[in-house]
């Protein structure tokens, strides 16, 4: 298999993190859920860092975002699937 981008833990995350250094915009990203690891691909919508997510789907301002299969906060904006994500988008519900 080749080297992933991206991982998701669940086949019910909504966001994948970033594995690799030199993700940009429009690179095609290799994505594997760790729970199977069964692959998926994803379009980087920008540049991403490594340690940062990725949308996995079209999100909304305040749907929840889930990692792990479990609810890691709320997006404050909306985030197209590919997109950063990130303390710019995302916040978590404690405060």
């Amino acid at each position: 298999m080749a080297i992933p981008h991206v991982l998701a833990h669940e086949h019910k995350d909504n966001v994948a993190v970033v594995v690799v250094e030199g993700v940009t915009k429009g690179m095609k990203l290799l994505g594997v859920v760790t729970a199977d690891d069964s692959t998926f691909e994803v379009e980087a919508k920008s540049d991403v860092p490594i340690g940062h997510k990725v949308a996995l789907k079209n999100l909304k301002k305040d749907d929840t975002a889930i990692k792990y299969g479990e609810d890691i906060g709320r997006f404050v904006a909306d985030v197209e699937k590919g997109g950063h994500v990130h303390v710019h988008n995302l916040k978590t519900k404690r405060w």
